[in-house]
């Protein structure tokens, strides 16, 4: 999905992250990362604040771990470790409005986090299968621009009303649900729905991102979350939670964290949720 940005670009974003390993999982083997960046330095972000785009850039990524033992708690946590390293460097380029490089910046992410994840693999016996889904949301002044494999997500909810699953679910699953083949509860109830065809490391041989673009308008809200989300919740029901959250309810990722827990839990369970601010609310 591929946009201008607006002529008058939003100026920051408000985000909160969480993440639970469930009722069932001994041990979380997803991971969220949250910065700020520029062409100099990287900046962690905390679970939850708000941050300008006038000077730094800012990025927001979910990550699902795969493989034996503990081998898809690293795999996740060596994808967050490779972005920090690597975003830096293509600060320039999009400070210079070159939308163009950003998405060979990104492929090139992908593929260095897949060389040291296959790397890894065939070195130790302990990290054999090992390798990890990716979903990241690059924010740039008035636009935001995303790549993903895997069977994570990142759902976008414009301001005006409506949503929109921006990446595709990389499994067969996926492929018969976007082309009208089964509906979303045959979707959730398939028994090949976790069944990856792409992934970074793993074995995989393919690993292309998609990746896209969309205009940010202030009240947009993104949605970056690991499958544990989707197992509990229907699309509706995450758009309800995001459109109109409860009274005195906890932040906007720790209500779905909550009601996907209620309704399942037998996965690890992650997100982050980024709303574009309005003009003048947030220090640049």
């Amino acid at each position: 999905m591929m946009m201008e940005p607006p002529s008058n670009p939003s100026p920051g974003v408000k985000w909160t992250g969480r993440t639970d390993r469930g009722r069932v999982r001994t041990n979380n083997e997803d991971a969220f990362l949250c910065l700020r960046f520029d062409a100099r330095e990287v900046q962690y972000l905390g679970k939850y604040g708000e941050a300008s785009t006038a000077r730094a850039d800012l990025l927001f990524a979910v990550c699902d771990g795969l493989g034996g033992a503990r081998a898809g708690e690293f795999a996740s946590r060596v994808a967050v470790d490779k972005i920090t390293r690597l975003l830096p460097k293509s600060f320039k380029q999009s400070a210079s409005g070159l939308t163009a490089g950003v998405g060979d910046v990104l492929a090139e992410l992908f593929d260095e986090i897949h060389k040291v994840l296959t790397d890894l693999a065939a070195g130790d016996p302990d990290c054999a299968g090992m390798g990890t889904t990716l979903s990241l949301a690059w924010f740039t002044p008035g636009q935001m621009t995303f790549a993903h494999i895997g069977d994570s997500r990142i759902y976008y909810f414009p301001a005006a009303g409506g949503m929109k699953q921006l990446t595709q679910d990389d499994t067969h699953v996926g492929w018969l649900f976007r082309n009208g083949k089964i509906n979303e509860r045959e979707a959730r109830s398939h028994p090949g729905r976790v069944s990856l065809q792409k992934a970074l490391g793993a074995g995989y041989q393919f690993v292309t991102p998609q990746v896209g673009r969309v205009a940010v308008e202030p009240g947009d809200v993104f949605v970056l979350c690991t499958d544990g989300v989707v197992d509990g919740l229907f699309d509706s029901q995450i758009e309800e939670l995001i459109r109109s959250p409860e009274s005195g309810s906890p932040d906007a990722a720790e209500q779905i964290i909550r009601a996907s827990l209620a309704q399942s839990g037998r996965d690890n369970t992650t997100v982050i949720v980024a709303e574009a601010l309005r003009e003048g609310t947030v220090e640049s």
